[in-house]
C-alpha cells in the first residue's frame, strides 16, 4: 500500500467504514490505488495458477484484493445515497473506474481458464459447498460478461457496460433532482384541512428550515402520502399529484428540464445489444440467466395467470370504490388524485380504522426494541446500539448483532427522510462475512428508510405501512449478517437469485400482522398502552382491504417491466409509453392521468438491479406466504421452525440454489395457495 495510506481512511483497512474521516476528496484516489492493487493481484494469481490452480493460490488472493476494494467504494456509493450534494461527482468518477475493473475482470479469458480448471480439478467435488458455488457462479457471470466475445465485440461489450453505469446513475439524479425541484408553500391552513397533524408539523418545519412561514409540500414519501390520502382539498391533492405523475418527463411543472425520456431509450437499446452479443434474443433472457425462473415464457405465463386470478377481485374492489365515492363523497367520477383519498374514507365508514389512528401505537422506538425482540425469538440474536461507532448523520445509529454475548454482525440504520436523500427505502452491504488471514470478517449492513422526523415533543410516529417497511428491509438485512458461509461471493446476499431476495424481507413482514407480535412492537407513545383489542381488531379486519387493487398494480409494474426487455431492439419514449399503456388496459382497475410519466421514475427498473426482474417482488411473494405457512401451523415464535429457516435459508447465503433451500425448508416445491390466502383474493 502507497504512502497515502496513511492520509486517506478509505485505505487504512478499518474494520468499519470511516465515516467520521472520509471526504469526496479521498474517493478517487483510494479508488484508483485499490484498483491498481487488484489488477496486480490479478497478474499474480494468473502468474501462480500453473497447469493445476488451486482455490488458496488463486481465487482467495484475488478475493482479498477485491474485498479492500468493495469496503472503500461502499461507503462512497453509500454517503452519494443518503447525502448527495458533494459526493454525487466522485461518486461518479470512482463508479466509472469500478465498473471498468470488473467489466475488464470479467472478460479475462485467462481466469475464464483458470476457473474451468478449477471446476474440472480432480478434487473439486470434495470442496465445501461455497467454493464450488463461487466457481459455478464464476463461470457463468464471465459468460454473461461476454468472456466469450472476441475482437471488436468484447471491446463493443465492455463499452456498453460502462455507459450503462453512466446512465444509471444519470437517471438517478433525475429523478432525485426532480423531486427535489417540486415544492409548494401554503400560507392559509385551511387550504391542509384533513392533513395529519404529524405531517403539518413536518411541512411547517420545512418551511421554517428555507426562511418560509406557512407550510411547505415537497413530494418526499411522508408529505406526498399524507396529502394524497388525507386532504380534503381536491385542488391540492391534483397539484401534489400531477408534480408527481410527471418528475424527470417533458411534461409538468419541470417539464424537460430532468427528463429521463432519452435516458430510458438508450439504456434499453445498450440492454438488447449486449444480450444479442451474447447470443440471445432479448435482455429479458439474460437477466433471467442468474435466477430461479427457467424461462421467459415461465415468468410471463406466471403474471397473467395471477393477474386473471386477481383482476376479477381488483374490478369490484374499484366499482364499490367508485359507488362510494358518488354515494358519500359527491364525486361521480374518481379521479387519479382522488383514488388514496376516497379509499381512506372508504376504509374508515368500513372498519373505523386509519393509519393516523394507529400511528400512536407505533412509535419509532418503540417498533424498533420490539422488531428486536422477533428477531431475537426466532433466531436467538441481540441487537445493541454502539454509539461509539462514528456515522455520517446525527439520526444515523450503529449496532452489534451478537449471539451468546458475542458480535456476529453490525449494522447502520439511517431512518428519516431529509433533503438529498434517496427516496424509499433499502438495504445494502458494507461488509461481507469472509475468512480473511487475520480472522473472520464479520457482515455489516446499512439499513435505509425514509420515515417522518421526530418531532421537539414527539417521537417518530410510525404507520402500520412503514412498520412493515422497517420489517421488511431488516429481513434484507437478516440475509446479510445471519450467514454462516465464509466465500465473498456466495456470503449473505451476495450470489442469491434475485427472484428469491426478497423472500426473507417479505416472510419478516408476516410478523407485523399476528397478535403476539403486535404487542411487543406497538405501545402508546405518551401512556404505553397496548394497542387496543378493538383497534387491533379493525385493523387484521382491514388487512386485505383493496388487496386485489394492490396485486394488480404491481403486476403492471411488473409485466411493463418484462415485456419492455423482452423486445429485441429495446424502445423509444413513445414505445416505452404506448407498451405501459397497453399493460394497463389490460391489468389496471384505477384511472391514470394522460400526462402520468411513471415510467420516467421507475428507478428500480432503470437504475436499480431489477431490470427484466421487478416480477421478483410477486414470485418471493409466493415464497415467503408459503415459508410463513409453516410458522401457521406449528406457531409463529416455535424455535424448532426458527432454527429451521435460519439454518435452511439465512444461513445459507448464495452457497445452494435458492429452490433446493426452499424445498429443504419446507419439505416440498413451493405453491401460490397461500399467497392467495393471505391475500383475500379466491
Amino acid at each position: 500500500m502507497s504512502d497515502s495510506a496513511s492520509t486517506n481512511p478509505l485505505l487504512t483497512d478499518p474494520v468499519l467504514p470511516p465515516f467520521d474521516t472520509v471526504k469526496p476528496e479521498h474517493a478517487e484516489p483510494a479508488i484508483a490505488e485499490l484498483i491498481a492493487n487488484c489488477r496486480e493481484q490479478l497478474q499474480a494469481c494468473l502468474n501462480n495458477a500453473g497447469s493445476e490452480p488451486n482455490w488458496d493460490q488463486t481465487m482467495a488472493p484475488l478475493e482479498e484484493a477485491q474485498d479492500a476494494l468493495s469496503k472503500a467504494f461502499s461507503p462512497v456509493s453509500h454517503l452519494n445515497s443518503v447525502l448527495s450534494g458533494d459526493w454525487r461527482a466522485p461518486y461518479e468518477a470512482c463508479l466509472a473506474q469500478v465498473t471498468e475493473y470488473w467489466t475488464e475482470l470479467g472478460q479475462n479469458p485467462e481466469l475464464y481458464a483458470v476457473y474451468r480448471a478449477l471446476a474440472k480439478s480432480a478434487d473439486f467435488a470434495s470442496w465445501p459447498q461455497a467454493r464450488q458455488q463461487a466457481v459455478r457462479h464464476g463461470l457463468r457471470d464471465m459468460h454473461l460478461g461476454g468472456v466469450a466475445l472476441e475482437g471488436d465485440k468484447r471491446e463493443r461489450y465492455a463499452t456498453i457496460s460502462k455507459r450503462l453505469a453512466e446512465l444509471k446513475s444519470k437517471f438517478a439524479n433525475h429523478v432525485l433532482d426532480a423531486t427535489n425541484a417540486w415544492s409548494l408553500t401554503v400560507t392559509d391552513e385551511a387550504e391542509l384541512a384533513g392533513i395529519p397533524e404529524s405531517a403539518l408539523a413536518a411541512a411547517k418545519a420545512a418551511a421554517e428550515s428555507k426562511g418560509e412561514s406557512g407550510w411547505r409540500l415537497t413530494l418526499d414519501g411522508p408529505c406526498f402520502l399524507a396529502v394524497m390520502t388525507h386532504a380534503e382539498n381536491r385542488e391540492l391533492r391534483h397539484k401534489m399529484h400531477y408534480g408527481f405523475i410527471t418528475r424527470a418527463s417533458d411534461v409538468g411543472p419541470n417539464a424537460g428540464e430532468f427528463d429521463n425520456a432519452n435516458v430510458m431509450a438508450e439504456i434499453l437499446s445498450l440492454r438488447a445489444e449486449q444480450a444479442h452479443l451474447l447470443g440471445m434474443k432479448n435482455y429479458a433472457e439474460r437477466s433471467l440467466a442468474s435466477k430461479m425462473a427457467g424461462s421467459p415464457e415461465e415468468v410471463e405465463t406466471f403474471l397473467w395467470d395471477l393477474a386473471k386470478r386477481a383482476k376479477p377481485a381488483a374490478v369490484k374492489e374499484f366499482a364499490e370504490l367508485q359507488a362510494f365515492a358518488a354515494d358519500q363523497l359527491g364525486l361521480d367520477k374518481l379521479q387519479p388524485w382522488d383514488v388514496a383519498w376516497a379509499a381512506e374514507k372508504l376504509k374508515q365508514s368500513r372498519y373505523a380504522v386509519s393509519q393516523e389512528d394507529l400511528r400512536p401505537y407505533f412509535p419509532y422506538p418503540k417498533v424498533l426494541s420490539g422488531l428486536f425482540a422477533v428477531a431475537e425469538k426466532l433466531f436467538g440474536v441481540v441487537a445493541e446500539r454502539d454509539d461509539s461507532v462514528p456515522s455520517y448523520h446525527e439520526d444515523v445509529h450503529f449496532y452489534w448483532l451478537k449471539r451468546g454475548g458475542e458480535p456476529i454482525a453490525g449494522f447502520y440504520l439511517d431512518p428519516y427522510a431529509r433533503e438529498k436523500k434517496r427516496g424509499g427505502a433499502w438495504m445494502d452491504d458494507a461488509r461481507v462475512r469472509r475468512q480473511t488471514l487475520a480472522g473472520l470478517q464479520l457482515p455489516v449492513a446499512y439499513l435505509v428508510c425514509n420515515f417522518s422526523n421526530p418531532s421537539e415533543d414527539k417521537p417518530a410516529l410510525l404507520t402500520h405501512y412503514e412498520v412493515t417497511t422497517l420489517f421488511h428491509e431488516f429481513g434484507h438485512g437478516l440475509h446479510h449478517m445471519l450467514t454462516q458461509v465464509d466465500v465473498a461471493a456466495v456470503s449473505g446476499i451476495n450470489g442469491v437469485a434475485w427472484d428469491a431476495v426478497e423472500l426473507p424481507s417479505q416472510f419478516l413482514e408476516n410478523w407485523c400482522w399476528e397478535p403476539e407480535a403486535l404487542a411487543m412492537i406497538s405501545g402508546h407513545f405518551e401512556t404505553g398502552e397496548p394497542l387496543p383489542q378493538a383497534l387491533l381488531d379493525k385493523m387484521l379486519a382491514a388487512k386485505n382491504f383493496q388487496s386485489a387493487m394492490f396485486t394488480v398494480r404491481q403486476l403492471e409494474f411488473a409485466l411493463f417491466d418484462f415485456l419492455l426487455h423482452s423486445r429485441p431492439e429495446g424502445a423509444n419514449a413513445d414505445e416505452i409509453q404506448r407498451l405501459i399503456n397497453e399493460v394497463r388496459a389490460r391489468v389496471s382497475v384505477v384511472p391514470v392521468s394522460p400526462d402520468n410519466r411513471f415510467q420516467n421514475s421507475f428507478s428500480h427498473i432503470f437504475a436499480g438491479g431489477y431490470a427484466a426482474g421487478y416480477y421478483s417482488y410477486k414470485w418471493a411473494e409466493v415464497l415467503s406466504a408459503d415459508a410463513f405457512s409453516l410458522f401457521e401451523e406449528t406457531g409463529i415464535f416455535d424455535p424448532a421452525t426458527g432454527n429451521k429457516f435460519l439454518t435452511t435459508v439465512l444461513e445459507q447465503g448464495g452457497s445452494r440454489d435458492a429452490q433446493e433451500l426452499f424445498a429443504e425448508f419446507r419439505g416440498r416445491a413451493p405453491t401460490i395457495d397461500a399467497l392467495l390466502r393471505h391475500s383475500g383474493i379466491e
